[in-house]
Formats: C-alpha cells, structure tokens, sequence
C-alpha cells in the first residue's frame, strides 16, 4: 500500500500477522522392517516385525488469523531450505508433495492460515519410514486445530491414504503404523490395508542390550524407487498372495517375534539376515553394492546379524545387531567409516512413543 510523507509516495510495511497458537508434533522413523513387501496391496495379507526409533521427525505448526491473502500456507522444510506460500493445494502438488497433499486431506479451518516448519536429523532417502513418519507428524499437528483426536491407526491409515490415494505411489502399511504407534511391533495385516498391531513389551535388560547393539549406517545416497522396484511388484503381483517369496518373508518376520519374545538376539540376528536374504532372492539389485560392503565387515567382526532396511536398492540403510563386546563393535563401525567416505553412521535410540502432539504457551 502507498501512503504519501512529506510528498514522497512510501511503500508501508505490511503489518506482521499475529501468531494465536502454536502446535507441536514429533513422530518416529523405523529400522528392522524385517517382513516387508508383504504390507502391500500385491501381497493381500502379511506380517513385518519393525523397530521404532530416533531420529524422529519434528514439526512445528504456527497458527494465524487468515488475513484473506490467497497464499495462507507456508511450507518450512528446514533440512531442505526451503520456505514458500502456497494456496489450497487441490490435488496440484509442487515441491514437498507429501506436505502438499497433507494440507489437501486435513485443511485447517477456512479462518486460519498455518506455517508448518518441519525437520529431522534422518537423511532423505534413508529407507528408514521418514516419508511416512513427516506425514504422521503433519497430520497430528494439523489433527490439534480441531476438537477431537485421532487414534494412532487413524493416523497411520490417513497418512497412508495420502500416498496412495492422493499421491498414487506404491506404499505398504508398516511405515505409517511405527510412526503412529512407536516401540518394537509385530504387525499382522489381515487384509490389506486393515491390521493389527501388537507391541512387543521386553525385560528391560534385552531392550537395553538390544540398543545397544543396534546400528544405523547410511549408504550415502538416497534410496529411489527403481525400475527394479517395480518391476518386482509386477511379478509379486503376478505370483499373488501365496507366493513362496511372500510366504517366506512373512514366516521370519514371525521368527523375529519369537526370538524377540524369547529374548533371543542370537536368533533375532539370524531372522535379519534370513530376511536380507530373501530380499536379495526378489531380484540381487535389492541389496545393492554398498549394502554388501557394509555386511563384509560386519560379518568380519562378529555382528549377529544385518537387515537392508525399506524396499532395498542402490542406496538407503543398513541395520546392523553387533557383536557383543563394546570395543569389537566400536571397530567394527570405525572400519566401515573408513571403507567409504559415503558411509556413515545414524546414531538411534529406541522410541517408545510413537506420534506426539502438544501445544505450547504463547
């Protein structure tokens, strides 16, 4: 607006819109998807054992009076640096399509404009549920504008929604539900995409031990969804639901569960391997060439076992159960910091909590 001083036209300064609250967020990533490919819609039915961990995903919601501009979104994804405006997506989606599509599915009242700020210490592409865990988040700070409150599996089931339905990509169901849910769970997908998720409660000393020991490295580029990818969907699809691969995958994803129950690492080790493996036997890209350096050294070290973890491929993560003596396991991953400069380790904790909203005082 143009306002006159002294005779001289001034451009004023558009007065700072009031913040009236502010929402926070957090969800968990996940590693040891032991199971996977049988939480799809090729595969019918299904059982992943996972693990829900830190880094977790953080999002801040602040929430203004909408002033009438048409732009009353604004997208701060941090680790990208990345802020813009956008208006009432519409099922047009620009730079962070599954923030984007969020907004579309759970719109904030007509009389609020938002900024969502969201961050994370996990690398894109690190196949460990991040995509899954930034929508779960989003949908809880977006589920705080109005009365009432969604359960976990309603917000696992919305943001999985928004990726098939909104986005249309290939996606399974367990991502969604560890965010949601947080702790070590054993899902059971009856027929997809309904479930049941049952929460494996350990002796404090395994779950510690258990942590311990767990690993996290990075490959050091992005996991992407290949032609390879597709390409097994398309046979899974072919084979159906009672395919040897499928029916493998989902019985070690039951011996994890056992192994676990019985505090068995030894045998939790063998179940992550058994299951690298079998990816591997869908097609040998899905354990790619960095993966197989990283499992070398850890069997050279006495690891008890390694889990590719997500879909597989050419990039993304390793989980690794080490060995149990602290210095061995401290070499072991001081030496594959030193097989590549890609590689890198993503420290984790376990998470208990899954989704979390609170509000905080202005």
């Amino acid at each position: 607006m143009l306002h006159a001083v002294n005779g001289r036209l001034i451009t004023a300064m558009a007065e700072p819109r009031k913040l009236i609250r502010r929402i926070r967020s957090s969800a968990p990533t996940r590693i040891c998807d032991i199971g996977g490919w049988t939480d799809t819609w090729f595969a019918g039915y299904g059982s992943v054992l996972n693990i829900a961990v830190s880094p977790l995903v953080e999002v801040q919601l602040d929430v203004f009076c909408n002033d009438g501009d048409a732009a009353r979104f604004t997208i701060h994804a941090r680790d990208f640096g990345d802020c813009y405006t956008i208006a009432q997506p519409n099922g047009s989606y620009g730079r962070h399509p599954l923030i984007e599509a969020a907004l579309d599915c759970m719109p904030p009242p007509e009389n609020l404009a938002v900024k969502l700020t969201i961050a994370s210490d996990a690398p894109a592409g690190c196949s460990t549920g991040t995509s899954a865990a930034v929508t779960v988040a989003v949908i809880g700070a977006l589920d705080g504008l109005t009365p009432g409150r969604l359960t976990p599996y309603e917000a696992a089931a919305t943001a999985q929604r928004i990726e098939t339905e909104f986005l249309h990509r290939q996606c399974g169901i367990q991502d969604q539900l560890a965010a949601a849910f947080g702790g070590i769970n054993f899902i059971e997908m009856h027929r997809y995409p309904e479930a049941t998720v049952h929460r494996l409660e350990l002796p404090r000393r395994i779950e510690q031990e258990l942590e311990a020991r767990l690993a996290l490295i990075y490959v050091g580029r992005g996991h992407s969804s290949s032609d390879v990818h597709e390409m097994v969907i398309r046979e899974l699809e072919n084979a159906g639901a009672e395919a040897p691969q499928l029916q493998r995958l989902r019985a070690i994803a039951a011996r994890a569960r056992n192994a676990l129950q019985a505090a068995d690492l030894v045998a939790v080790g063998r179940a992550m391997i058994d299951n690298t493996e079998a990816q591997a036997a869908l097609h040998p890209q899905l354990v790619g060439d960095g993966h197989r350096q990283i499992i070398a050294v850890a069997s050279a070290y006495g690891a008890l076992g390694w889990k590719v973890n997500g879909a597989g491929g050419d990039g993304g993560s390793v989980t690794l159960l080490g060995p149990k003596d602290h210095d061995r396991h401290q070499a072991m991953l001081q030496t594959i910091a030193s097989c590549s400069p890609q590689f890198r380790e993503i420290p984790v904790r376990l998470e208990h909590a899954g989704l979390r909203v609170w509000e905080l005082p202005l």
